[in-house]
């Protein structure tokens, strides 16, 4: 495992052996089971900016205690992506002592590194590939500290890959039926959608991103006619959509956010095609709000 940003690692590792409730910056857990204290954060790609970065500064408390953990294994360049990641909170008074970049490896995950990611108050997730992300941290220590860490009032920020990642059940972007495409999803077929396992913290739902940009309904109306328990949510870019008690949703940033569901649950597959009737859409504006359905009992 590399450690980006190294001499922010012993402030961390002593920060992270404290037994102070205060040197996480975060507020303590709640003895009542329920809704998670967290928040998540979860951006649809493209260009972050000032404005959506502000908001999610705000709504993590970064600016006034506790630091930042970027998770860089969604990108095929972790040192450059946590750069970046790191460098475009400069501008809004954020210094790059307040952040550290771990840059986990599959089956090696230090005590230390995984405690410090555990009292984040900020967790973002770069962009990059989703599959690969939870390759590195599927059913590993990460895995639980990045949970642990929004039950118990960190805000889970994440971007395009980091975006996909929010969901259980995880859009990978390969079609079983056409592989020579390219995430272009020109037919709404059955047994075609290809789904992965993501970190699972906003159940409920299966997000998309750079939504509109890439004109990515057809996937998104597949992947909800295949799983209609689920609502589909696709994030434009330069847009993000921020989750409260793991329900109350509001729309920050430049674009549009598409809220895809069906209510009915009746799905119809025919010669190979998905069909459904009484699909409900909703397109969220910035300030729009949205409410999904409370967690499942764990």
């Amino acid at each position: 495992m590399r450690l980006l940003y190294p001499a922010l690692s012993l402030l961390l590792l002593l920060l992270s052996l404290s037994c102070s409730p205060v040197s996480s910056g975060r507020p303590e857990a709640s003895t009542v089971e329920g809704a998670p204290l967290g928040k998540l954060f979860i951006i649809g790609g493209g260009k972050r900016p000032p404005e959506l970065l502000r908001a999610l500064v705000k709504a993590s408390g970064i600016d006034t205690s506790g630091y930042a953990v970027v998770l860089p294994m969604s990108s095929s360049e972790p040192d450059t992506a946590a750069y970046y990641a790191v460098k475009q909170f400069g501008p809004l008074g954020i210094p790059a002592g307040q952040f550290a970049a771990f840059n986990f490896q599959k089956g090696d995950y230090p005590p230390g590194r995984v405690d410090s990611l555990r009292k984040a108050r900020l967790i973002y997730i770069t962009g990059g590939d989703q599959n690969q992300f939870m390759e590195v941290v599927a059913g590993s220590p990460v895995y639980d500290a990045i949970h642990e860490a929004y039950r118990n009032g960190a805000t889970v920020a994440g971007t395009s890959a980091g975006a996909a990642v929010m969901s259980r059940l995880m859009i990978t972007g390969n079609e079983k039926r056409h592989p020579e495409y390219t995430g272009d999803f020109r037919t709404i077929e059955a047994d075609n959608m290809e789904i992965g396992e993501g970190l699972g913290l906003l159940p409920q739902a299966i997000v998309d991103q750079h939504f509109i940009w890439r004109m990515r309904m057809n996937r998104l109306m597949t992947v909800v006619l295949d799983h209609p328990e689920k609502v589909g949510i696709g994030i434009d870019e330069s847009t993000a959509l921020l989750i409260e008690g793991g329900r109350f949703g509001k729309v920050y940033g430049g674009y549009q956010v598409i809220v895809l569901r069906h209510p009915s649950g009746r799905t119809i597959r025919q010669g190979g095609l998905l069909g459904g009737r009484g699909l409900e859409l909703s397109v969220l504006l910035p300030g729009d709000t949205l409410q999904l359905s409370p967690l499942p009992n764990r």
